[in-house]
């Protein structure tokens, strides 16, 4: 009777961790996420291949995709009264890649998504099979919109790194301070 007891609170121990762990995961949206874009993602991308850091190392190392950070950026507000000092935020990316901030948000007006294009016009050319590395934060929806985006536009070798430089820095390598494109 006592054997019967443990094996049933080790059943329900078991399948009550499963729940939990089903629980935590987070499923891929029908359309773009908009709101909340640092929060938890999902694990995979339809159309797009999902890499680690270490992955991210290796194509890196190989000069085999071009690198996109999609993290938002804040311009100097044009109203600000003269003289009132602005500090403008320093981005430390990975080396080499291309900054085109805001490009990842869930919705994005015409003039964005013409500057989307031409900056991938300007690393990719006219080719639609280069692969291309998109990446923002840990847990930041905005690299994961900008994939999505570039699949529906007929890349066909889109590559989401969900770590972006959270786990390149994590993972020792170096960084590069960058400019918006």
């Amino acid at each position: 009777m006592q054997w019967n007891r443990l094996v049933a609170a080790a059943v329900l121990i078991v399948a009550g961790t499963g729940v939990a762990l089903a629980a935590g995961t987070v499923p891929e949206p029908d359309g773009y996420r908009t709101e909340a874009y640092r929060a938890p993602t999902p694990t995979t991308l339809k159309g797009a291949k999902v890499i680690t850091t270490d992955e991210a190392v290796e194509l890196w190392k190989s000069k085999d995709a071009v690198f996109v950070d999609v993290l938002p950026h804040d311009p100097k507000p044009a109203e600000l009264p003269a003289g009132t000092i602005w500090k403008e935020k320093i981005r430390e990316d990975i080396p080499g890649s291309i900054w085109l901030p805001n490009i990842g948000y869930g919705v994005i007006n015409k003039e964005t998504e013409a500057y989307f294009r031409k900056g991938l016009k300007s690393r990719l050319g006219d080719d639609v099979n280069k692969k291309v590395i998109f990446y923002c934060m840990e847990n930041c929806w905005m690299s994961w919109n900008a994939a999505k985006r570039a699949v529906e536009w007929g890349y066909t070798s889109v590559i989401w790194f969900p770590l972006g430089t959270d786990g390149w820095t994590a993972a020792k390598q170096a960084t590069q301070r960058n400019e918006p494109y």
